[in-house]
């Protein structure tokens, strides 16, 4: 099998509401942030606006994985094909080969010519490895591509940049493991598979820590799609770091060393393109 690696790129998605709607997006959910403690407090007195205080507030970029992948399969392959005669026939000619009938059948082998095509995209959490649903709305927007440096000078202007648990070579490997198949065939004319993107996505998100009547809690607001959660988390411990391109992509470093379940070295051939149809 020729597998085919896209070059991996790094996309940033846009900040379409800004830091000062954010927090008022944020403070829209003050009440949901803390729970059943405020509506509790809200039937004995409800809490004013200069109750709850934002103590803390970050923008960061906030990671996901797109791999999208594509599959072709050219092969033939020898079948028996059953072929209903009339009770007098003895047998039938194809191809100038004959072929012998009984019980008004008869067993002609032919060869099938086949081709098998398929495309499919995955969508990892950076942080979790996990499919969120909410991730599929993003790849709808466009999004500029963006170097580890330039991801680096956010970062010393105070936007929290969080670097991928997730890394691309293991995702890879889970893509290609899983469009790895068997096929049925006596022999393979072509059998490609193309990683067609490998694109690290980075999402805006705000996050804000409220406190009131001395609790604390956070809500979230999606610099993309504007909603706004309670809970959620924040990244002080990210402040300030550097982000090193040799780790946020890694999948072509890796590539040779490949090892995928029931496939030997042997049988994978990968080759390093660049931007092989890649779409944002």
């Amino acid at each position: 099998m020729n597998v085919e690696l896209a070059e991996e790129r790094i996309l940033l998605l846009p900040d379409k509401i800004g830091a000062e709607q954010a927090r008022v997006r944020a403070m829209t959910k003050r009440m949901e942030a803390f729970g059943a403690f405020a509506r509790i407090g809200g039937l004995l007195s409800r809490p004013k606006d200069e109750d709850f205080e934002i103590v803390y507030s970050e923008l960061r970029l906030q990671p996901f994985w797109r791999i999208a992948a594509s599959t072709t399969h050219v092969y033939e392959r020898q079948r028996a094909h059953k072929l209903k005669v009339s009770a007098e026939v003895d047998g039938v000619t194809v191809g100038g080969q004959t072929f012998a009938a009984a019980n008004r059948e008869a067993t002609i082998v032919v060869t099938e010519n086949c081709r098998e095509s398929s495309q499919k995209e995955w969508l990892y959490d950076g942080l979790t490895k996990k499919y969120d649903p909410v991730l599929k709305t993003y790849p709808q927007v466009e999004a500029a591509p963006v170097t580890a440096e330039q991801l680096n000078d956010r970062s010393r202007a105070g936007t929290v940049v969080v670097p991928p648990v997730a890394k691309a070579s293991m995702l890879t490997r889970d893509v290609i493991s899983q469009s790895i198949r068997k096929i049925e065939a006596d022999r393979v004319i072509e059998e490609t598979m193309r990683i067609d993107a490998i694109d690290l996505i980075y999402r805006p998100v705000y996050a804000h820590r409220l406190q009131w009547q001395g609790k604390l809690a956070v809500v979230e607001v999606d610099a993309v799609l504007g909603d706004a959660q309670p809970g959620g988390a924040t990244f002080e411990a990210y402040v300030g770091k550097l982000v090193d391109r040799d780790f946020l992509l890694d999948a072509g470093l890796e590539a040779a060393n490949m090892i995928l379940p029931g496939v030997t070295l042997g049988r994978i051939i990968v080759n390093k393109v660049a931007k092989i149809g890649a779409k944002t």
